[in-house]
């Protein structure tokens, strides 16, 4: 198995266990549902990431630091996350409510390739960073400031709900040969036992850099 179907492997593992186990333990007694993706905003049947059309040259690697979704006003620093000792991708601390992570040993936002980022969508207290990712819409604005001081610029190319069950991994994971994105939360219905169901995924792709 080559390294990126490993990091796919451990990424949706690590997801299903952000997205499950610890709401389980600590999800709050009063929930209102997070917003769920509408169908117009899914990619077109049979259409599927782009294959790099009017994308921006993609930039040199550099960690991110801060994420902004100006449409969902999500505006939070960011933190690497590893994998543990058990292969799972180590979840963002929970009890902070607005704090993002992504895969430290994958591609940084902004270089070639596919980046993973990911939120909880809430915690015993109420909604977390990426409550709602599920209302973003085609073509909203991803602004990730990086460490070498400049800030790569994202469009949104689809938002989708997918069972955990039927996580389709490649289209997610898979490298690009451009500079895309992925934003990844919990979503779907919710079970107290199971916790969510789902994930909504936010694919976008590097227009801009400043």
């Amino acid at each position: 198995m080559d390294r990126t179907a490993l990091r796919s492997r451990a990424w949706l593992a690590g997801i299903v266990a952000l997205c499950g186990l610890w709401l389980v333990h600590n999800g709050s007694a009063v929930r209102t549902a997070a917003p769920q993706p509408a169908t117009a905003e899914a990619f077109t049947a049979g259409a599927g990431p782009r294959t790099g059309t009017g994308t921006t040259r993609p930039l040199g690697p550099a960690a991110p630091v801060r994420i902004r979704v100006p449409a969902i006003g999500v505006d939070a620093p960011m933190t690497g996350l590893g994998l543990g000792a058990d292969g799972r991708l180590a979840a963002p601390p929970a009890s902070d409510r607005n704090l993002a992570g992504w895969f430290e040993d994958g591609t940084p936002p902004g270089a070639e390739g596919t980046a993973i980022v990911a939120g909880h969508v809430d915690n015993a207290e109420g909604p977390s960073v990426f409550y709602s990712l599920g209302s973003l819409k085609k073509g909203a604005r991803v602004e990730v400031d990086r460490g070498d001081g400049r800030t790569a610029v994202f469009s949104v190319d689809a938002v989708e709900l997918h069972d955990k069950d039927d996580f389709p991994d490649e289209r997610v994971y898979d490298a690009t040969p451009y500079a895309s994105l992925r934003l990844i939360t919990c979503g779907g219905g919710f079970n107290r036992e199971t916790g969510y169901q789902g994930n909504v995924v936010a694919y976008a792709h590097l227009t801009g850099v400043r």
